[in-house]
């Protein structure tokens, strides 16, 4: 049975890099989205600064157009991956000799493919990051005359879907407290009305001490209270609701609905309607009834009953968001409080011996050397054109991201 979930695992990756053009011309072609006039329900949660050994104070913008950021700052260690418009690499910042994931994207292809509006979102996103425990945040942003730079908390414990790959499903109490950290950070992300819209186990991270952390913030969608509405076709199709699929209006309640289709996968080994045949997969996340494995408790059974919901006004977290899965008794034995202070031990702890150990990224990555073009010898700021606005520095780490004489 093992050898059957890797085999359709092995298919299922495969088939993800297959679908990324076919999402790409529906992320492209953005619709005017409608806001309605409701009351926010839930709260915005209390936003402890992730306990970094090195940071402590808040994030506040700093007009940095004019600061000296620039490529050479850093030296760039190896390629940890790669996205639509470039690679992601593992730097280190010369002067104060910390470590970074650094984003770097060619402003050509996303001028192209007519998706500079993305990646503002997701430089605005990454920024409320650095003040939520269990998301990926911004430390710099810069760009030159043909790159844009986002340097990031380096997260080096592997993704979701690699030890999902490897283990092939987790017990519950695992599968639970991965869920229970995902679910704090989408709840907090609705609470500052936006809404995630492409959760899946490759945009979940661990970090070194084995906590979750949420990245890709591309798809992101920002003004969208719990209640308001938007129309936007995008995500990866095996963890698409069926609203978004059927293009009809939906709501942050999509979250909840990608929440329920990753904890499937985590306790099962697959998606809930997962097939190898697009079309089919697509028929059964409409109407194929939802089926449960033997053997899961009943406990996890109503929860994902009620995260894989597809009337929306019915689906968990719907009404109440994040407030209503705390209550549910597959979460229990969480204590809140405990888990958004970082205070819980994680039941797997990444085997990592520092920054360098990249183990448990995928050596398709590893394996690249790192392009020189990264390193261009241009002064950052000089042209902004269709993207100003997008340096940034945090001032924490102004002095030290002073440039290298």
């Amino acid at each position: 049975m093992r050898g059957l979930i890797s085999f359709f695992a092995d298919l299922l990756k495969g088939k993800k890099v297959a679908f990324s053009d076919f999402l790409q011309k529906y992320v492209s072609s953005q619709q005017l989205c409608q806001r309605l006039d409701t009351q926010k329900i839930l709260r915005r949660q209390s936003r402890p600064r992730r306990e970094k050994k090195e940071r402590g104070t808040v994030v506040s913008s700093l007009n940095s157009e004019t600061s000296q950021i620039k490529p050479s700052d850093f030296d760039y260690l190896k390629v940890i991956g790669k996205g639509s418009f470039g690679k992601v690499l593992l730097a280190r910042h010369r002067k104060n000799k910390g470590y970074y994931a650094v984003k770097v994207l060619q402003k050509q292809m996303i001028v192209k493919r007519k998706e500079q509006r993305h990646v503002m979102v997701e430089r605005s996103i990454l920024l409320k990051g650095l003040q939520h425990p269990f998301l990926v945040g911004l430390h710099f942003s810069f760009q030159t005359r043909k790159m844009l730079y986002f340097v990031l908390d380096y997260v080096n414990g592997g993704e979701l879907f690699y030890h999902l790959q490897r283990e092939g499903s987790f017990p519950e109490p695992r599968a639970a407290f991965y869920a229970a950290e995902m679910a704090l950070a989408l709840g907090y992300l609705h609470s500052l009305d936006i809404v995630y819209r492409d959760l899946k186990p490759e945009n979940i991270l661990l970090d070194s001490e084995g906590h979750v952390m949420l990245t890709d913030f591309g798809l992101c969608k920002e003004g969208v209270a719990t209640g308001g509405i938007m129309h936007t076709f995008c995500g990866t199709p095996e963890y698409l609701a069926p609203e978004v699929l059927q293009g009809h209006p939906y709501n942050p309640a999509v979250d909840w609905w990608g929440l329920g289709t990753v904890l499937f996968e985590m306790l099962y080994g697959l998606p809930p309607f997962y097939s190898c045949r697009k079309a089919e997969m697509f028929e059964n996340i409409l109407h194929a009834p939802l089926q449960v494995h033997s053997g899961g408790s009943q406990a996890a059974c109503s929860l994902l009953e009620g995260l894989l919901e597809r009337d929306v006004s019915k689906r968990l977290g719907g009404s109440r968001d994040l407030v209503e899965l705390q209550e549910h008794p597959f979460f229990g034995s969480i204590n809140w409080e405990d888990l958004l202070a970082r205070k819980v031990r994680p039941p797997f702890i990444p085997k990592v011996t520092g920054p360098c150990d990249v183990s448990y990224i995928d050596p398709v990555f590893t394996l690249q050397p790192v392009p020189a073009s990264v390193n261009e010898r241009c002064q950052a700021g000089g042209t902004s054109g269709a993207f100003p606005g997008f340096s940034f520095v945090n001032p924490v780490e102004y002095l030290a991201a002073e440039p290298v004489s």
